[in-house]
């Protein structure tokens, strides 16, 4: 075990640490995260629209007329349908702010550059007719959601990094000084955004003489359906939650770390089960794997399942610091914060803890992606339900009202306590048994005196 420690902090963490100070990755985490909020407000709308009681749709049909689904679902689209576009705006942003320049002129930038590159069409089936036909002169609502997502936000890097050199090679039109700054910053972004807008025109009308057609089918066919295969599988599943728990027993955020490269991906599969299940929520939904498969099936209490942990730590534990550390974790870890525990036990670079802390996790993927995939148990809807949603309320929500979520919660809980139970005796003996000799080397210090 000293050998796989030594090899985490000399080869694992250096890299770690490297990546997770990478520009680029961290702005697209926080892009991302930047449509959590909506995404959250669109899923409690998805939610209310098919809450699985009994009689509830008839009831609202007579109370609020045929269409009452239709005008429920309106937020679920203004939200999930610019997905790519609050992503554009919000990496270029948080990129132009790691760069110290105008964050609000390159996210308007990057917007503008994600639409220049998209086409302006779509097929429609009318009404009675079998084929369907090419409309030009609209935006496609498709291209603007999850589909979109990985253009937004290669657009956003490239067309950030061409501002910023040109502004920090000083290239820019100033105002005077008595130029309000507002104006003043506006026409500084003026020849930055015309070199970009003119870079992804000239792309465009490159790619419109392929066989790709546009940026759109290229990132597609190369990038997303490869790494949509590859983040959508168990074999992915697994690498990522090791990769999490091994940079987390060196104490780096890995959930943070290998979200900054795995969100999309998961964020992409989780609005097609969205998309399926609000468009029958009886239907089979295409993915396993999603953001909310790990947050809320695996991660139970955070990373590494540790709610399980500070469970024992209440119950069973001997030692006063064990049950101190059980006290003071309780409350966080039923939302699925466990920091307390991750430093506080310790479990980062702990040789005895880190074993279960890595295990249990890949156990618990591995059951619940066999208990989903077989048809066991409901597999997530694509309702983006916050990650602090406590255990069973939260298998309740996010596959759609069904029992199978919740008792799959409880029963990767149990695993989890199965797993740790061993590592916990040890480590609570050994910490009893530090306690002990220490009252018994203060008691005899005192009869010295």
């Amino acid at each position: 075990m000293a050998g796989f420690i030594s090899f985490l902090e000399n080869r694992v963490m250096p890299v770690a640490g490297r990546i997770a100070e990478q520009k680029h990755l961290q702005a697209i985490r926080d892009g991302i995260i930047l449509t959590l909020p909506l995404l959250i407000i669109g899923s409690l709308f998805l939610i209310i629209g098919f809450l699985p009681f009994p009689g509830y749709s008839d009831f609202m049909s007579a109370t609020f007329g045929e269409n009452w689904l239709t005008k429920l679902l309106y937020p679920v689209n203004a939200t999930f349908d610019i997905m790519a576009l609050i992503v554009s705006f919000g990496v270029a942003y948080r990129l132009a702010e790691k760069y110290k320049v105008d964050p609000l002129s390159a996210g308007a930038i990057s917007v503008a550059a994600f639409l220049l590159a998209t086409p302006y069409k779509t097929m429609f089936t009318p009404e009675g007719a079998s084929a369907a036909v090419e409309v030009g002169g609209v935006i496609p609502v498709a291209l603007m959601g999850s589909q979109g997502l990985f253009v937004a936000m290669l657009l956003a890097i490239i067309s950030t990094e061409i501002y910023r050199k040109i502004i920090q090679k000083n290239i820019v039109i100033t105002m005077p000084d008595g130029v309000p700054p507002a104006v003043s910053r506006s026409f500084v972004a003026l020849i930055p955004a015309f070199v970009v807008l003119l870079v992804v025109w000239l792309l465009r009308i490159l790619l419109e003489n392929t066989s790709f057609e546009s940026i759109h089918n290229i990132v597609s066919d190369l990038l997303a359906v490869p790494l949509n295969a590859l983040g959508g599988s168990l074999i992915g599943a697994i690498i990522a939650v090791l990769f999490v728990h091994m940079l987390w027993a060196v104490g780096l955020h890995g959930a943070a770390i290998v979200g900054g490269v795995m969100s999309p991906i998961w964020l992409s599969l989780m609005d097609q089960n969205r998309a399926a299940f609000q468009a029958d929520p009886n239907g089979t939904l295409p993915n396993v794997i999603t953001q909310q498969f790990f947050d809320l099936w695996i991660y139970a209490g955070g990373s590494g399942a540790t709610l399980a942990l500070v469970v024992l730590m209440l119950l069973r534990a001997k030692s006063q610091q064990m049950k101190n550390i059980g006290r003071l974790s309780i409350a966080p870890g039923l939302f699925n914060i466990n920091e307390p525990v991750t430093f506080g036990m310790p479990i980062v670079m702990n040789p005895l803890l880190i074993i279960p802390f890595i295990i249990a996790p890949v156990v618990l993927v591995i059951i619940s992606y066999f208990a989903m995939a077989t048809g066991l148990v409901a597999k997530p809807s694509g309702v983006a339900v916050p990650w602090t949603t406590p255990l069973i309320i939260s298998g309740y929500l996010a596959t759609g009202g069904k029992i199978s979520g919740m008792v799959l919660q409880l029963f990767n809980f149990i695993v989890s306590l199965v797993i740790y139970y061993p590592f916990f005796r040890m480590w609570d003996k050994k910490k009893l048994a530090e306690e002990q000799g220490s009252a018994t080397s203060n008691t005899n210090h005192s009869l010295n005196m």
